[in-house]
């Protein structure tokens, strides 16, 4: 396999450990690639020197994530301007609305996420984003962006039918991490995800979150890893009547074209 995970927090402190070997397992389990989630500078600027330190295997996106968007001022916007042109940058984001958790004022969320997408226009950068329980607000912003959008992914899909058409709808792209592998929660998913077009179909970890629930053995930690990837991959793949070998080459080069990735 040649497999691409899109999001994984490789900077998130639960990695500071053995870090390395995280990388080499996602490797040894078909992980040819993964995209290092910027959820706020900090992070973003962790993302950046965590992807020059492994050229051809680790990339980053650089943004503010609706959680921080309460602190998002000005020197934010000029932050993430600066870190978006650092090499190995792929993506704007991760940005966009949570109305779920509500962790920052949704004023705040709204006006971040729009100088984020303006940001990605800027620099000409796909945009990685987030959107739960708040899909009215969420697409009718990007609406107002139309025909100026730069490729679109909707990160982490745990939607119903009718934002996913939404999507589809708009050529945006969606990524599907462990939640598919949830009875309680994602089995709604297991229909949905025969819907995305080949070419518009992404995995990811979303690591160290969402540890798919079904494996066997369960891990001794509930901490997700990047190799778990293959995993997703072979329940997106049945769920879609697919051979894991067809699965993993649409979505692998559909991430290629979305993130700008050479061979």
């Amino acid at each position: 396999m040649n497999l691409i995970d899109i999001g994984a927090n490789l900077t998130h402190d639960s990695f500071d450990t053995d870090r390395v070997e995280v990388i080499g397992r996602a490797r040894e389990a078909g992980v040819a690639r993964m995209v290092v989630t910027g959820a706020d500078v900090e992070h973003s600027r962790a993302a950046i020197d965590l992807a020059a330190r492994w050229p051809g295997v680790l990339s980053a996106t650089v943004g503010v994530h609706p959680h921080h968007a309460g602190d998002f001022d000005a020197h934010t916007e000029a932050e993430l301007n600066l870190l978006l042109g650092r090499p190995g940058v792929v993506a704007a984001g991760e940005c966009g609305l949570d109305y779920f958790r509500d962790f920052s004022p949704r004023d705040a969320q709204r006006r971040a996420f729009v100088a984020q997408i303006g940001l990605g226009i800027r620099h000409d950068l796909p945009l990685f984003l987030h959107q739960r329980d708040a899909h009215e607000d969420f697409i009718a912003i990007l609406d107002e962006f139309a025909g100026r959008l730069p490729p679109t992914v909707v990160h982490c899909f745990t939607g119903m039918a009718e934002e996913l058409e939404h999507y589809i709808e708009r050529d945006f792209y969606v990524g599907i991490t462990g939640w598919i592998c949830d009875e309680r929660r994602g089995r709604h998913l297991l229909d949905l995800v025969q819907r995305i077009p080949a070419g518009r179909l992404m995995l990811e970890t979303d690591a160290p979150y969402l540890l798919p629930r079904d494996l066997k053995p369960r891990p001794k930690t509930r901490r997700n890893e990047p190799m778990w990837l293959a995993h997703i991959a072979e329940v997106v793949a049945e769920a879609r009547g697919e051979t894991l070998e067809q699965l993993a080459e649409h979505t692998t080069a559909a991430a290629r074209s979305f993130f700008r990735l050479p061979r």
